[in-house]
């Protein structure tokens, strides 16, 4: 008489029903040898490895590069970010990022367009100016190795979109608005004066070592 299948009052459990439990029983044991560290080395055999399968990067075209950066400026910013719908609670529906975004913004001075007109030579060769367009800033770029999400608190119903999204948790909301408050802090700090300040000390340096007694540049 068979014991092991058979359930209280003497019916036999199914076959599916025994394969289910020693599933069951394996998996347990699997998790305690992994988490616990039970059978030394035995637990590497689930350990995580990382391959690259990246293909070569292709260089799609160059550029030349018609302008001076005269200066860099290193900004973060830390964003708050809170998405509420209007009649459901948080619990339900809802998002807050809180994100440090860390990245540059640089200062540069096109050159590519300057004609004989923007440069003047005195005849003796030792007075020069130049007139240069004003500096411009461009766009912030992020540094991934210093942004970061510092926090994440999501509603049901969004951690529930999360499941059939091709980019569940998505961090580009808060990258676009870090970018804009860094763009606005360099706007505002003097990053531009800057630039034509460094612009002017290089080409006062380089026309100097040519000869020019005496060099004029201006902005406008």
């Amino acid at each position: 008489m068979e014991t092991s299948s058979e359930r209280p009052g003497g019916a036999r459990r199914p076959w599916w029903g025994r394969i289910a439990i020693a599933l069951a029983v394996l998996v347990v044991l699997v998790v305690l040898v992994e988490r616990f560290s039970l059978l030394p080395g035995f637990g590497g055999l689930w350990g995580e490895e990382t391959r690259d399968r990246s293909g070569p990067a292709l260089l799609k075209s160059i550029q030349d590069m018609d302008r001076y950066e005269g200066a860099v400026g290193n900004f973060q910013v830390v964003v708050d970010l809170e998405k509420d719908a209007a009649f459901l609670p948080d619990a339900i529906r809802g998002t807050r990022t809180l994100y440090v975004g860390a990245g540059t913004v640089g200062g540069y001075v096109e050159l590519g367009g300057l004609g004989e007109q923007s440069v003047t030579v005195d005849s003796d060769r030792t007075k020069a100016s130049i007139r240069l367009p004003h500096a411009v800033l461009g766009a912030a770029a992020l540094d991934p190795e210093r942004s970061y999400a510092v926090s994440k608190q999501r509603g049901l119903l969004d951690r529930l979109g999360d499941l059939f999204s091709d980019n569940p948790s998505g961090e580009q909301a808060v990258q676009k608005l870090a970018a804009q408050h860094i763009e606005e802090a360099a706007r505002e700090s003097g990053l531009v004066q800057r630039t034509e300040k460094n612009t002017t000390a290089m080409l006062e340096n380089l026309l100097r070592s040519l000869g020019f007694r005496e060099v004029t540049v201006s902005y406008g």
